[in-house]
């Protein structure tokens, strides 16, 4: 069974909800037989390259709210990475634009280091001090070896724009055509849709239905509808309760 991730490294929740899919996928009896690809899904697509801003500016902007709302929402989202096991830095976080990730996502893909790569970029950009935006292809470059891809080949994807963009338009075009406007969005086996950074439970119902059954795509009973998921309009911020 294979199941399909749309997901861009610039969303929390797409951090927070592979940690989710991970931990039912670990306990699901089947897990041997499922392959997971990772789909890309631009949220800023249209951001310039060297457009680097810091993620506070980005969210206060996005969504009208103050600075100090915006750190509260990054202080929320860091404690629902905490409880997944994840490192999560609440300040001094940049956001840009996501591009080249994805083409490099797709070179792993064929050397089949995809899962690796995406991993390491998640902890780069949410975890580490260092910004995955502003030091340039090096820096990519690093992490890309980190992940098991040799480097020349790496920098020679990096120096061609046209390199894997035809498979990043192609993946985004195909999000559209399912109907995900936001991610995460899990599609199992094209057979049921999941939407969000849902619960583990939710992964393990999908994943139990999806492995005994075959049907038309179909987004399954979520309970909580309104999942937190990032959007062509930012990411959900997490309120107190």
């Amino acid at each position: 069974m294979r199941v399909e991730i749309w997901s861009d490294i610039a969303c929390p929740w797409c951090y927070v909800g592979k940690a989710r899919f991970e931990k039912a996928l670990e306990a699901f009896p089947h897990r041997d037989g499922v392959e997971v690809v990772h789909r890309s899904f631009e949220l800023d697509p249209g951001r310039a390259k060297g457009d680097v801003q810091p993620v506070l500016a980005m969210l206060s902007k996005k969504y009208g709210m103050s600075q100090a709302q915006a750190q509260a929402g990054e202080e929320n989202l860091g404690a629902q990475a905490a409880a997944e096991g994840l490192d999560y830095r609440t300040r001094d976080r940049d956001h840009g634009n996501t591009f080249d990730l994805h083409r490099l996502l797709h070179l792993a893909k064929e050397r089949g280091r995809q899962d690796e790569l995406i991993q390491i970029f998640y902890r780069a950009n949410f975890a580490e001090e260092r910004s995955l935006f502003s030091e340039g292809d090096e820096r990519l470059v690093e992490l890309a070896v980190e992940a098991g891809l040799d480097a020349d080949e790496v920098r020679k994807v990096l120096a061609d724009p046209t390199a894997y963009a035809d498979e990043v338009r192609a993946d985004e075009r195909e999000a559209a055509e399912l109907g995900a406007n936001g991610v995460p969005f899990f599609v199992l086996d094209r057979k049921y849709g999941v939407s969000g950074a849902q619960p583990a439970e939710v992964f393990t119902q999908a994943l139990t239905q999806a492995w005994g059954n075959r049907s038309p795509l179909q987004l399954i009973d979520q309970g909580a509808a309104d999942a937190e998921a990032c959007g062509p309009d930012g990411c959900a911020v997490p309120q107190q309760h």
